[in-house]
């Protein structure tokens, strides 16, 4: 197609040029601000899982601190995996889940900042699915049929739009519900770790 023909149904998606051709937006004339996004994921799996994970019973050993790893790795991956992100300067990635005995269920949260000409809203994404990624990878020698569902972008704020949300989240733990107390020393010392 020719560059000069225009094709009215890209107009607005900037990385496509307006021949509907994939570009890396050019951001250099950007201010850099204060950008925030947060991501999640759910994963739903068979009771007996997600006691062994809160009980520490897996063969591969730290379910969750292993995934807190993973996701903020991948938030600093993300332009190598995603073809027209750009690389950021990421100055914080947290990783947190949410155990939900009633639903047999386990959530990603995933939130990411940096300073800088763009957002994270990738990053975030990036991390909350490579997090439940690596939750399955963990579990999956016990239960094969765990889903990974509903992965979304939960809000973001900076930027030229500035904040954006999305209606109708859940709350982000149940009453009572939180991950095991010695996994989250344990992972907040390993992220501490990574990040430095």
């Amino acid at each position: 197609m020719s560059p000069s023909r225009e094709m009215p149904g890209f107009r607005g998606l900037s990385h496509l040029t307006p021949a509907g051709e994939a570009r890396m937006v050019d951001v250099s004339a950007k201010a850099e601000t204060v950008r925030e996004a947060a991501a999640r994921v759910t994963l739903k799996m068979k009771a007996a899982t997600l006691a062994a994970v809160r009980a520490g019973q897996l063969a591969k050993g730290d379910v969750l601190g292993v995934a807190r790893t993973a996701g903020i790795m991948a938030a600093k991956r993300t332009p190598d995996l995603i073809p027209l992100c750009h690389p950021l300067r990421i100055t914080g990635v947290d990783v947190e889940f949410a155990l939900d005995s009633r639903r047999s269920t386990i959530t990603v949260h995933a939130r990411v900042r940096t300073v800088d000409k763009t957002g994270v809203e990738m990053e975030a994404l990036t991390a909350a699915a490579v997090a439940g990624l690596t939750v399955y990878d963990m579990v999956k020698a016990v239960d094969k049929g765990v889903v990974l569902t509903d992965l979304c972008l939960a809000q973001k704020s900076g930027g030229k739009s500035g904040p954006w949300a999305r209606s109708g989240l859940a709350r982000r733990s149940p009453p009572g519900e939180a991950q095991p107390k010695a996994s989250r020393a344990h992972t907040k010392n390993r992220a501490e770790r990574i990040q430095k």
